[in-house]
């Protein structure tokens, strides 16, 4: 059963259709629908320089302005990859709609601390998503680097974006 569950897993995390039906749910106003453990980013494609959407899990609610993601398809993930070339972008989680943010990558040893802490409080989930993660991405390690979101460094003024920009 647990074979199933890493193949399925595996394959609908790599199914596109699939990993973005949530968006026009949290674009709709319905984020709430997920609560708070999951959430949608939006960010700036660093070529296009276009709006791109992104559902993603919590990882870790450090408090109501500090959210951790997590890249479980590693650094190579598009997402990431355009945070880290504008770490700006905004957040729609719970009620919550567009609330500027500002991205930054965790270094090692809060990225250590936040899974261990992930791991202890969400064990089954992490056993299983773990799995998912090794068998999509064919890495027996795989590097899942994290991102806090900064909802209160959003509000600065050098972080605000137009009406339909990014």
């Amino acid at each position: 059963m647990a074979d199933l569950v890493r193949t399925w897993g595996a394959r609908l995390l790599q199914n596109r259709l699939f990993v973005r039906a949530p968006i026009p749910m949290f674009r709709a106003g319905l984020g709430f629908l997920f609560t708070r453990r999951l959430l949608m980013l939006e960010h700036v494609g660093r070529t296009s320089g276009a709006a791109r959407f992104v559902v993603l899990e919590v990882v870790s609610e450090e408090s109501p302005t500090s959210l951790v993601v997590a890249s479980g398809f590693g650094p190579t993930a598009q997402w990431f990859r355009n945070l880290q070339a504008q770490p700006r972008c905004h957040v729609s989680i719970g009620t919550t709609r567009r609330h500027p943010a500002q991205a930054r990558v965790l270094d090692e040893g809060e990225r250590t601390r936040v899974l261990a802490a992930y791991q202890l409080e969400h064990p089954t989930a992490w056993e299983k998503l773990s799995a998912v993660i090794t068998e999509a991405t064919g890495e027996t390690e795989p590097d899942i680097p994290l991102v806090r979101l900064d909802l209160s460094a959003g509000d600065a003024p050098q972080a605000r974006f137009g009406p339909g920009e990014v």
